[in-house]
């Protein structure tokens, strides 16, 4: 075997978009980092659809961003077409969404990454998870000799890679994405790769179970991608992109990414599809049991789609380039793990895929994956000190997810090797902290999706004022730059002093206030008033103001988007602010970490149970626990409060 030995501080295995956000906030904490990856040809790939973003995904992206992540800004320069979502609600789940070209984004990213200083990128599998006490019993040809391991004390220490070559590591961060002993399924097909056809890592999980860490076996799957030219594309609807481009990054300048856009397009499925689908569920590894893992419920396949929702007629299918320089279609909407014959008989029923050729199969991935509540909230694992994850391999589902992890991840092991208190986002702080608490509090059973539902202060935490928000703790550990922290501090002087101007700014019930009311079907006044209160009308906007107010100065359109949502929905916004400071009551009463719940004899046997297997590290997190009941966290109470007494 390899007798290589090398010392770095942090090892990040996998190089999707868990592993770039993780490697990237490594590096530019100034930490020495060796990303390490099965293919280079792989870093930041899009195995699956086309785009960046969507409904509460677009958040994700917006904070990761805020927070010094790499996603929003590699999307603003390789999007083909650029959508925000939701534009008929409220400003709460406004969400942006991008289609990209797919090998641009790749080729952007590792050239970000091929640059960052710090940054090594490592082509190899990793198949052992090295402790401190393996690197004590290693002899001089890297290999292990046979001693009894102290469960009670791991502590990370390095890795090692099939070549038999170490690398020793302060911290390990695992993004192995669905590469982990995974399997495609095409019908009766099976191939042992990861996807795309890519080699997998089939070595790492025995190294995984062997420290004790429990594993899960998730599935997922990707429809079909045809040839353009042979798509009738008069026969479905053109989906457009919005004249105005609304950047992902905060610090993408909007006059920079105006370009021409191209288009998508949406068909439908119908009876046709549906018969021969269900003609051939026995030839389906989902219902012919060859699967073994659990697939996404809101990311069903197209075999899912038509038996568990039998009432529907038909069902949405999107067109989606895949970048410019190619005539490879994405068909969102009808993944599937059919057979090939089957495939080509149901997509050609779909109206403008009537003559279409599939240039690559749709396939079903299994792949092995972790019980997230494994893990602190901090994303470092509970019995593996130094060691962290992020992505899919924390049981969640798309890129975004994934890199939102992968940055936190990165961020903490940082922070961990630095001796530093890592960060954990809350879940009135972010949607990033929704996911992680969610994760790691809520049994999963299935692949995780973030959705706006699952955010109870939604109307705190927009995608607009993600830098609001987060900017402050990206500038604390590093990834912020002065220059960036000072122009959200900026930003935000303008939007105070702005509110503040149009509260204290009177108007009278004149007859100039009153024809402006009446030209713009407003009701009059009756006493006098301020700009503020007419801001508040539905059908008033800060535009439409500037005709009566003589004393405005020019503001950044960004400043002024966020002047009109505090005014517009000032009384829900206090409302909820309210809701937070009762739930960080909660929050910031700590559980100790040496706390023995065995000790608590008023607790039932169940939440004694669930509170030694997730380990909360707060109240609030332990009443989110399944199992522990409010009675439960009212015992928890008076034994904390005693005990500080003591």
């Amino acid at each position: 075997m390899s007798r290589i030995r090398e010392k770095t501080d942090v090892c990040v295995v996998g190089a999707g978009h868990a592993g770039c956000e993780a490697a990237l906030a490594c590096a530019r904490m100034g930490l020495n980092t060796i990303m390490f990856t099965v293919s280079v040809d792989s870093i930041a790939l899009m195995p699956c659809n086309p785009n960046v973003g969507g409904s509460s995904k677009g958040h994700l992206v917006r904070e990761l961003d805020a927070l010094g992540g790499e996603m929003g800004k590699n999307i603003d320069k390789t999007f083909i077409q650029s959508k925000m979502l939701n534009i008929s609600k409220g400003p709460a789940v406004h969400s942006l969404r991008a289609q990209a070209d797919k090998a641009e984004y790749s080729r952007a990213m590792r050239k970000v990454l091929e640059n960052q200083d710090h940054l090594t990128i490592k082509q190899a599998e990793v198949t052992q998870l090295l402790t401190t006490d393996d690197l004590a019993h290693m002899n001089d040809q890297n290999e292990i000799e046979e001693y009894e391991r102290d469960f009670e004390n791991l502590t990370i220490a390095g890795v090692k890679i099939f070549t038999g070559a170490v690398y020793e590591a302060k911290a390990v961060i695992l993004c192995t994405g669905t590469y982990l002993k995974a399997r495609c399924l095409c019908g009766e097909a099976i191939t042992y790769t990861g996807p795309n056809g890519l080699q997998p890592a089939n070595h790492l999980t025995d190294s995984l179970k062997s420290l004790g860490i429990e594993m899960r076996r998730f599935k997922t799957g990707t429809p079909a991608r045809m040839d353009k030219r042979s798509i009738d594309f008069s026969k479905m609807e053109e989906q457009f992109g919005d004249e105005k481009i609304v950047p992902f990054s905060f610090s993408t300048n909007p006059e920079d990414i105006q370009i021409e856009q191209v288009s998508c397009w949406l068909t439908y499925t119908n009876k046709n599809t549906h018969d021969i689908i269900k003609a051939n569920l026995d030839r389906s590894p989902i219902y012919a049991g060859i699967i073994e893992g659990t697939g996404p419920r809101y990311c069903p396949s197209i075999e899912d789609k038509v038996v568990k929702f039998a009432d529907k007629e038909r069902h949405q299918v999107f067109i989606e380039p895949e970048g410019l320089h190619t005539n490879e279609m994405y068909v969102g909407g009808m993944s599937s793990s059919l057979p090939e014959d089957v495939q080509l008989a149901m997509y050609r029923t779909v109206p403008g895929l009537e003559n279409c050729k599939i240039v690559r199969n749709a396939y079903a991935i299994e792949y092995d994956c972790i019980n997230p509540v494994q893990l602190y909230p901090t994303l470092q694992f509970k019995r593996v000190k130094g060691l962290f994850s992020g992505g899919q391999f924390n049981g969640s589902s798309g890129y975004e997810e994934a890199a939102a992890q992968g940055l936190i991840a990165g961020i903490n092991a940082g922070l961990f090797i630095q001796n530093k208190e890592q960060i954990v986002l809350d879940r009135s702080q972010a949607y990033i902290g929704v996911l992680i608490d969610d994760l790691v509090t809520k049994e999963n059973f299935e692949p995780y999706r973030m959705m706006t539902s699952r955010a109870e202060y939604r109307l705190l935490l927009r995608q607009d004022n993600a830098d609001l928000r987060l900017r402050e703790i990206g500038y604390r550990v590093g990834l912020v730059s002065e220059e960036q922290y000072r122009a959200v501090l900026e930003k935000k002087e303008l939007i105070d002093a702005e509110i503040k101007r149009l509260k204290e700014t009177s108007i009278g019930a004149n007859k100039e206030t009153q024809n402006f009311l009446e030209k713009h079907n407003s009701s009059t006044l009756k006493t006098g008033s301020n700009l503020s209160e007419i801001l508040c009308r539905p059908e008033m906007t800060y535009e439409i103001l500037k005709e009566i107010d003589e004393k405005r100065e020019p503001l950044p359109e960004d400043v002024i988007e966020q002047v009109e949502i505090e005014i517009k929905y000032e009384g829900y916004i206090k409302r909820q602010i309210h809701q937070v400071e009762q739930y960080k009551k909660m929050e910031k009463k700590r559980i100790p970490s040496d706390i023995n719940y065995d000790d608590i004899k008023s607790l039932r046997l169940e939440a004694r149970q669930k509170l030694k297997l997730y380990q909360p590290i707060n109240v609030g997190q332990a009443s989110r626990i399944s199992g522990v009941s409010p009675a439960d966290i009212s015992v928890i109470l008076v034994y904390l409060e005693h005990k500080n007494k003591e």
